[in-house]
C-alpha cells in the first residue's frame, strides 16, 4: 500500500466517523386498526395560543384561546393539548379507499381519523398488522373555522355523511359548511369545501398531527424523526423537528406556503395546494410549539396552519403515506425533500443521493430482483466504471515507486536550491510522460467513489424503499446485520485488498501496521451502519480484487526489472 493509497483510506476514515458524529441517526407501541384508531378516541375542541404568524409568543400551560381574526389574515396558533382529550359527541366513521390506501373519515370533525396502507405492514416485534398511519390519541386533523369574530371546532359539529360513488361529502347547517373527499391517484385524497355566505377574511384553521404513532423495529429511533416542514413558492424545503421546538414558546413562520406536512421516519401526512396548480401557495403561515419529552427525545408538537376561503372555498390535497421518492416526486412542489438530511451539507450530498436513489431504482424495475441483489450490482458497476481510472493510478503508482530514488536525488543535491530543485524535478517528470500534479491525481480514482458512499449513508438511513427488505440472513436492508457478518465481510475484504496491495512494495512498517488497523477500525465503525451500506461497500472491496491483483503482479515485474534498468542508465 503506498503513501497515496493510505492518504485515501485515511480521508475515507475521516468521512465515515465524521458523518455519524455531525449527523447522528434519529434511534428503538401497538399499532392501531382503523377502527381502533377512529372509535376508541375522542376527537377534540381545538384551543390555541395567543400568537399571530411572523411572532413568537409564550405559553402558558393551559394556551389561551386565540385572538378574533382579523379580516386579512387569521389569528392562528398550535392547539392546546390538554383540550385534544375532551370527550365529545358519539363518533361515526366511514372508510374511503383510494388506489393504495383506506381513509377512516371521522363525524363529527370531518376529519381523517387514521389511514391504513395496504402494501406496507408493522415492523415492530411481533406484528403483523398492516401499516396504519395514525396519531396514539385522536385524529390526524383538527378543522376550525374562522368566521368573521367567531372560530368554530368542526369536531364539535354533527355532519350529515352522503357517499357518491368513490366520493364522500359532510354537510352540516350551523355553521353552513359542506366538505367533500375524492380518492386521487396513490395515498391522495382531494378535500373540497364551501361555507354559505361566509364574511370576508374568512378561513379554515387546520392542526396538524402532534405525533405519528411509530410503526418500526427501531421505534426510539422513529421517534427523533418527528418533525414539521413546509415549501415556500421560490424557497427550499424547511424541515424544524420536534425537538427544536420548545414547550413554552410558540414559533412562528409566515408567508404562503405550497404545503405543510408532519412526518416521521417513514411516513408522511402532507396538506398541499391541488396538484397542478401553480406554485402560489395555498396555506398561509405555520405555527409551531415543542409538547412533552421523554428523556432527550421529543414525541409530540403542535402546528397549525391556515388556508382563507376564496368565495367562501376552500381546496387542498391530503397525502398520507409513505416518503416513497417516486410518489412524492410525482406530487411535485419537491415534496421529495421533505425529510432533507446532511444538515448544512445538504445542498452536496442531495444530488448524489438523488443520483444514487433514481439508479436504484431503475434497477429495481429493470431486473425485478431483490433490493439486496440490486445493491451487489450496483457495486460491481460503479467498480467496472472506475476500472479505467484505478488502473490509471495503480500505473502513475508504479511509475512513482520507479522514480523515487531519481526524485530523492534531486531533492538532496538542490535541498538549499529550491527553485533548481523544482526546475530539476518538472524535467525527470516530463522524461516520463507524467507531471507534477500526478501523485496527487493518482489518489482521485480511490476518492471517486466517496460521494456515493456518503449518499448512500443517508440513503439507508432515510428511504423507504429498503424499510423491511429480507436479504438472505438479513431481516432488514435499512437496520445493522444483527450477527455481524457482512460488516466482519467488509473489513476483511479491505484487509484483503491492502494485503494484495503490499505485494511487491519495500517493506513499511508504517504502511504494515496501518493495513491492519484501517480495517479494524472500519470493521468497529460499520457494525451498526445499516446492513446493505456493509454490503455495498464489502461488494465493492471485492470486486476490487482481481484489478488489485493484475496491478500487484504488474508492479513486481515493474521491480524485477528496476536494477536491470538503473545499470543499463549508468553504461
Amino acid at each position: 500500500m503506498d503513501r497515496r493509497t493510505l492518504i485515501a483510506l485515511v480521508l475515507v476514515a475521516l468521512v465515515l466517523i465524521g458523518t455519524p458524529i455531525l449527523f447522528p441517526s434519529a434511534r428503538r407501541g401497538a399499532a392501531p386498526t382503523i377502527d381502533s384508531a377512529t372509535r376508541t378516541t375522542a376527537p377534540v375542541a381545538a384551543s390555541n395560543a395567543s400568537a399571530t404568524p411572523g411572532s413568537a409568543a409564550p405559553a402558558t400551560a393551559a394556551l389561551p384561546q386565540p385572538s378574533a381574526p382579523t379580516p386579512q389574515r387569521p389569528t392562528i396558533a398550535p392547539a392546546n393539548e390538554l383540550s385534544r382529550n375532551q370527550p365529545t359527541p358519539a363518533e361515526s366513521t366511514v372508510v374511503v379507499t383510494t388506489p393504495n390506501a383506506q381513509f377512516a373519515l371521522m363525524n363529527p370533525g370531518a376529519v381523517p381519523a387514521a389511514v391504513k396502507i395496504t402494501n406496507y405492514r408493522d415492523l415492530r416485534p411481533g406484528r403483523k398488522d398492516t401499516m396504519v398511519v395514525a396519531q396514539p390519541r385522536g385524529p390526524l386533523l383538527h378543522y376550525r373555522l374562522a368566521l368573521g369574530a367567531d372560530t368554530i371546532a368542526l369536531d364539535t359539529v354533527p355532519f350529515t355523511v352522503r357517499q357518491s360513488g368513490s366520493t364522500t361529502t359532510f354537510s352540516a347547517t350551523t355553521p353552513p359548511i359542506t366538505i367533500t373527499y375524492a380518492p386521487e391517484t396513490g395515498y391522495r385524497m382531494s378535500v373540497r369545501g364551501t361555507v354559505a355566505n361566509a364574511p370576508p377574511g374568512s378561513a379554515l384553521i387546520v392542526d396538524l398531527p402532534n405525533e405519528l404513532r411509530s410503526a418500526e423495529a427501531d421505534t426510539l429511533d422513529d421517534q427523533r424523526h418527528l418533525a414539521y416542514g413546509y415549501k415556500a413558492p421560490l424557497r427550499d424545503v424547511q424541515s424544524i423537528p420536534f425537538g427544536k421546538l420548545d414547550s413554552t414558546t410558540v414559533r412562528a413562520d409566515t408567508g404562503a406556503m405550497q404545503w405543510v406536512a408532519a412526518r416521521n421516519k417513514y411516513w408522511l401526512v402532507a396538506l398541499m395546494q391541488p396538484v397542478g396548480e401553480k406554485p402560489a401557495g395555498a396555506f398561509r403561515g405555520l405555527t409551531m410549539r415543542g409538547g412533552t419529552k421523554v428523556g432527550r427525545v421529543t414525541r409530540s408538537g403542535y402546528a397549525t396552519t391556515v388556508q382563507p376561503l376564496n368565495n367562501g372555498q376552500f381546496a387542498f390535497d391530503l397525502y398520507a403515506g409513505p416518503q416513497s421518492w417516486q410518489e412524492l416526486h410525482t406530487l411535485g412542489n419537491e415534496l421529495e425533500n421533505v425529510n432533507p438530511y446532511a444538515g448544512f451539507l445538504h445542498a452536496v450530498v442531495q444530488p448524489f443521493a438523488t443520483i444514487v436513489m433514481r439508479t436504484l431504482l431503475w434497477m429495481k424495475a429493470t431486473f425485478h430482483v431483490n433490493y439486496g441483489w440490486v445493491l451487489v450490482l450496483f457495486g460491481v458497476t460503479i467498480r467496472l466504471l472506475l476500472w479505467p481510472l484505478n488502473q490509471k493510478a495503480m500505473r502513475t503508482s508504479i511509475a512513482m515507486q520507479r522514480l523515487q530514488p531519481e526524485l530523492t536525488e534531486i531533492q538532496k543535491r538542490y535541498k538549499n536550491e529550491p527553485d533548481k530543485q523544482r526546475d530539476a524535478l518538472v524535467k525527470i517528470y516530463a522524461a516520463h510522460g507524467m507531471s507534477p500534479l500526478s501523485p496527487m491525481l493518482g489518489c482521485l480514482p480511490m476518492l471517486l467513489p466517496m460521494p456515493v458512499l456518503f449518499a448512500l449513508y443517508f440513503v439507508f438511513q432515510n428511504t423507504i424503499e429498503f424499510r423491511g427488505v429480507h436479504f438472505l440472513w438479513l431481516p432488514d436492508l435499512a437496520l445493522r446485520d444483527p450477527f455481524y457478518i457482512i460488516p466482519v465481510l467488509m473489513g476483511a475484504s479491505m484487509f484483503l485488498l491492502s494485503w494484495i496491495g503490499m505485494r511487491a512494495m519495500p517493506p513499511n512498517p508504517q504502511t504494515k501496521m496501518m493495513s491492519y488497523m484501517m480495517p479494524v477500525m472500519f470493521t468497529v465503525m460499520f457494525l451498526n451502519f445499516a446492513s446493505g451500506l456493509n454490503l455495498y461497500y464489502a461488494v465493492q472491496n471485492i470486486a476490487a480484487l482481481p484489478q488489485q491483483w493484475l496491478l500487484t503482479r504488474e508492479r513486481a515485474k515493474a521491480a524485477a526489472a528496476a536494477p536491470a534498468n538503473a545499470a543499463a542508465r549508468k553504461t
